[in-house]
């Protein structure tokens, strides 16, 4: 039952006769398991190596267990964090991805090896009313920035619309945030009454438009998506950057299910902050990564830190993550 926190099941056993028969000793203990004393032994040298037994304050000879509160809490925390950090390599490594495939085609700016790179907002443009024109089953985009502009919205309308009418699957994840802001929110509903379908997401690695599993666009600095992009055709590149697509959109949340506020409970959004505080960002790249602004990142570092009852914005992450703050990351 204990094998998910590196107990076997004769360790289990033996720390379950610590528990039950704390008077009890090593002989006794392996004739009522029926294994050899060194195996009983090895046991509670791996029970001692995870806290859950220590030696007697009355013979330094006998052994006695943790209470289980302390020392299974101690390993639910810790292997709670390991989940955590886990996650978090997973998520650097998918924005990494993204990152190296634009860095390289950049130092590497011919249409060889199946990727071309365009420099500046204009040609990304003329590229994206094209691929608009063209796609014929499937278009996927990640649209990070938070809010989109109303110059942006308008000139999309048109676009998409024609899209949607010969029958291209459309799927959009934006970020979270685009929930407080009405006209984002209208101009996503009205998508989604074309037949698109639109999910949120805290964070998005780049951003990225899939179409047609032919080709991808991708920019080149997440910070300016502006300032160039690459277009990649590779396969084995399509393939990453799908899986990508994949593993974002079945962990975000569909535009017409509303953010659950469980009393004691973090939101999506502060609890995407206290993890990127306990890696050491500023509230100026946790702003940017969220689509919000670095006010409003103080303000939830500031309550935060009050609410964990942290000195420091790096103890309030480790704190998050002992006291079941932050979610369990996905197996």
């Amino acid at each position: 039952m204990l094998a998910g926190l590196g107990i076997d099941s004769l360790t289990e056993s033996v720390y379950r006769l610590l528990l039950s028969d704390p008077a009890g000793g090593v002989d006794q203990w392996a004739s009522q398991l029926n294994v050899p004393v060194s195996i009983v032994q090895s046991s509670l040298d791996r029970l001692s190596e995870l806290a859950l037994v220590s030696v007697s304050s009355h013979d330094d000879v006998r052994v006695q267990a943790v209470h289980p509160l302390l020392g299974l809490e101690a390993l639910l925390a810790r292997q709670q964090a390991e989940l955590v950090a886990r996650q978090q390599q997973v998520e650097e490594t998918q924005a990494a991805a993204a990152e190296l495939i634009a860095y390289y085609t950049q130092k590497h700016s011919s249409s060889s090896g199946g990727v071309e790179y365009l420099e500046g907002i204009d040609a990304i443009r003329n590229y994206i009313v094209t691929i608009h024109a063209r796609v014929l089953e499937e278009f996927l985009t990640f649209a990070p920035g938070g809010p989109q502009t109303t110059e942006n919205m308008r000139a999309s309308r048109p676009l998409n619309s024609r899209m949607l009418e010969r029958g291209v699957q459309m799927r959009t994840v934006y970020l979270e945030s685009i929930r407080r802001d009405r006209a984002t929110t209208e101009h996503a509903q009205w998508l989604e009454n074309l037949g698109a379908k639109i999910r949120t997401s805290p964070t998005l690695p780049n951003r990225v438009i899939l179409h047609d599993r032919r080709a991808a666009l991708i920019a080149c600095d997440s910070g300016n998506t502006g300032a160039g992009a690459i277009i990649v055709t590779n396969a084995g590149m399509l393939s990453l950057l799908h899986t990508l697509f994949d593993q974002v959109w079945q962990t975000s949340k569909p535009l017409n299910v509303l953010p659950e506020r469980v009393p004691g409970e973090l939101t999506e959004q502060q609890a995407e902050v206290l993890r990127q505080m306990g890696q050491g960002r500023t509230d100026e790249a946790i702003a940017t990564s969220l689509g919000v602004s670095t006010r409003t990142v103080r303000r939830i570092t500031t309550n935060l830190l009050q609410l964990v009852g942290a000195q420091s914005r790096f103890q309030a992450g480790v704190y998050a993550v002992q006291h079941g703050y932050l979610p369990a990351a996905p197996q």
